[in-house]
């Protein structure tokens, strides 16, 4: 069976082919220039750094240059993130799903990836008409097999929350930082209302271990904006009664120091040739720094991972350094060692940003390895030390 993210880099490329390539390259070259002003913006003190608009989608050429640099990675990482909050909810799907600010529809292929033959409607709405256009285009040439609803409207008006339909997941992705703070809160704010409002709904009569129950998932770049502007919205969502189920394995205050270090993880994706084209790279693949929160409505009887790991692990001789968020909301960094066996084995097969352990067990812990210091040429660096601050900061939009 073909996967939802393979047929959605198909369905780019074939659109992209019939571009010319001058006129690609141009609005490629334009649309990168706006992403890259806004993310190298000069930081300012304040709630999620400095507040800059997103680049206009004039026609469909610009649409499909935008779909064609950034749609991939997009649809990876809010892959990457539903895919912890399946697993965090195992048997739940959502019937009903609303993307906010979702343009070409990243969302609901991710969704369609995770969740695949699921049975329910999505709707995608956004402020840009090419956008939409040209996002109904590619369902229709993939096959996304769930049908999408593609509704133009303004997001974030001054003053005004967002009218948002009750849903079961809400998903926001890449759209936080094109807001200026007081609409981002209201559109937090009412994506957590929407699915509560739906839960609620669901929950009389309906019977089933997830019944009643709705979500919220957040996305944004893995900058160190990018990171303030989900802590912010975490807050947010704490705040209206939710529960958050990653990747924080607790519902306390996030233990990162802000302006010292940032919660980010990386999703893998593949380059196709057209791809490689539009984004000057000669690597099959790239990785796409993000960061997230998801969270879910009370009473549904989830929980949140028992551990997240927030580093690159440390490969040592005969050792596993993993750097944690823990369930007591504080940063520790574990030393597992070759003799404890299964838990070392799996240790070392760990990914950056996966739950930790992968399987908690009854039984009593071993006895504490012996402490191990850092290789000085490790590449990650220590969740307790400030970084360095001659170094250049990660950026979300990285290739190579």
């Amino acid at each position: 069976m073909t996967s939802a993210s393979t047929t959605l880099r198909a369905a780019l490329d074939q659109l992209l082919d019939g571009l010319p390539p001058r006129q690609a390259a141009g609005a490629v070259e334009r649309l990168m220039a706006g992403y890259r002003e806004r993310s190298e913006g000069a930081e300012r003190p304040g709630r999620g750094g400095p507040f800059t608009a997103a680049p206009v989608l004039r026609d469909r050429a610009d649409a499909v240059a935008y779909a064609a640099y950034r749609m991939p990675a997009t649809c990876e990482a809010v892959t990457a993130a539903l895919r912890e909050l399946a697993a965090r909810l195992p048997g739940w799907a959502p019937a009903a799903h609303l993307d906010v600010g979702g343009g070409t529809g990243a969302a609901p292929w991710a969704a369609a990836e995770v969740w695949p033959g699921r049975e329910g409607r999505t709707v995608v709405v956004d402020r840009a008409g090419p956008a939409l256009d040209l996002g109904r285009e590619l369902a229709a040439a993939g096959g996304l097999a769930v049908p999408v609803e593609w509704r133009q409207g303004q997001l974030g008006a001054p003053g005004a929350a967002p009218e948002l339909p009750g849903a079961d997941l809400v998903t926001v992705s890449y759209v936080l930082g094109e807001l200026p703070e007081p609409a981002r809160d209201a559109v937090v704010d009412a994506a957590a209302a929407a699915v509560t409002r739906s839960a609620q709904g669901a929950a009389q009569g309906a019977a089933g271990e997830w019944a009643g129950t709705g979500a919220v998932v957040l996305v944004e770049p893995g900058t160190p904006e990018g990171y303030r502007r989900i802590r912010d919205a975490r807050d947010r969502l704490l705040a209206a009664g939710l529960r958050v189920l990653a990747p924080c394995p607790h519902g306390a205050e996030c233990p990162i120091e802000v302006g010292a270090d940032w919660c980010h993880f990386a999703a893998r994706v593949s380059r196709s040739s057209l791809h490689r084209r539009v984004k000057g790279g000669v690597l099959p693949y790239e990785d796409e720094k993000f960061t997230y929160v998801a969270a879910a409505t009370p009473g549904t009887g989830a929980s949140p991972a028992p551990g997240r790991i927030v580093r690159r692990p440390l490969l040592r001789k005969g050792q596993v350094l993993l750097d944690l968020c823990t369930p007591e909301g504080a940063l520790r960094r574990t030393t597992v060692s070759k003799r404890r066996g299964q838990e070392y084995r799996a240790a070392r097969d760990s990914e950056w940003g996966a739950p930790w352990p992968p399987h908690p067990s009854p039984s009593p812990p071993p006895p504490p390895d012996y402490p191990s210091a850092a290789h000085p040429g490790q590449d990650v660096q220590r969740t307790d030390a400030a970084p360095d601050p001659a170094a250049p900061a990660e950026r979300a939009d990285d290739a190579e």
